[in-house]
């Protein structure tokens, strides 16, 4: 690893934990800070990357780039990064459908890059054990590397695209597709004037079932504008290989409902239920 310069697109939350992976393994990590937040600055400057100033630079300095983007950039990104000349191998870690990936990797590949397919599973990888990024495609198993010292977990699922977006897809139907179904089960209630005695019901034999789907419920409005772009990619998916897109489809709408409390401290739940309950523009 060492000698070979990664670029990061883009240092959010768990962006910078996929590049700090790649400084513990041994790589110089660059970041273009051009059009960035001031806290996305703040990231990269925690962790020390090395700031090329436009993406253009950035994509001229390094070898391998490692695309972590909401869903509905990640093409675009891509067209960017294609139109500059990069020649090197991109991972895009995005929450994209499989079909969203062999399309991205059309149009890298067109361009003469190394594409190879990833997808990111758990929290942002400060510790160990918590994090893996599933790696699909021809260069999979050489960019494994890239991470072997952690925190983050490498893991080569094969050399077909397609198969870490695949598995993405189908972790995230559940664990985000319930918190959107949680959310429309609580404010149903409050409208229905029930909400009382649902949690009645979910407290009996000492369950604290009221208390995580009320946290869960909280904690979920800070990505919600994230969530929403990734249940369309997840219905999809499943209308792809035959399953009903509408539950996910249905999921967008409610984190769409709530997708306002970017930023902002975590609400009471009333204030999210009251969200829930407002009818969207239009």
């Amino acid at each position: 690893m060492n000698g070979i310069n990664i670029g990061i697109m883009h240092p959010g939350e768990m962006g910078v934990t996929v590049g700090l992976a790649a400084q513990n393994s041994g790589g110089q990590v660059f970041w273009a800070s051009e059009d960035r937040s001031s806290a996305t600055r703040a990231r990269a400057e925690k962790i020390h990357l090395q700031d090329t100033g436009s993406l253009a630079e950035l994509c001229q300095v390094c070898s391998t780039l490692i695309c972590v983007c909401p869903p509905s950039a990640a093409a675009s990104v891509a067209r960017q990064v294609a139109s500059l000349g990069f020649r090197g191998s991109y991972i895009d870690a995005n929450a994209v459908s499989p079909q969203h990936s062999r399309q991205i990797g059309d149009i890298l590949e067109g361009a003469g890059i190394s594409y190879i397919d990833g997808s990111i599973i758990g929290p942002p990888a400060w510790k160990a054990r918590t994090t893996r990024i599933y790696l699909s495609g021809a260069g999979a198993a050489s960019t494994a590397s890239f991470f072997s010292a952690g925190p983050l977990t490498a893991i080569v699922m094969g050399d077909s695209v397609g198969q870490a977006s695949a598995l993405k897809m189908c972790y995230a139907a559940y664990t985000k597709g319930t918190s959107a179904l949680l959310c429309a089960i609580l404010a149903a209630s409050e409208a229905l004037q029930v909400r009382q005695e649902l949690f009645s019901e979910w407290s009996h034999f000492g369950s604290n079932f009221v208390e995580q789907t009320t946290s869960r419920v909280q904690r979920v409005t800070a990505k919600a504008w994230r969530f929403e772009g990734e249940m369309h990619e997840i219905a999809s998916t499943f209308d792809t290989v035959g399953l009903p897109a509408g539950f996910h489809l249905a999921a967008a709408q409610i984190y769409s409902r709530i997708s306002g409390y970017k930023d902002l401290p975590l609400p009471e739940l009333e204030q999210v239920l009251s969200s829930l309950l407002e009818e969207p523009p239009g």
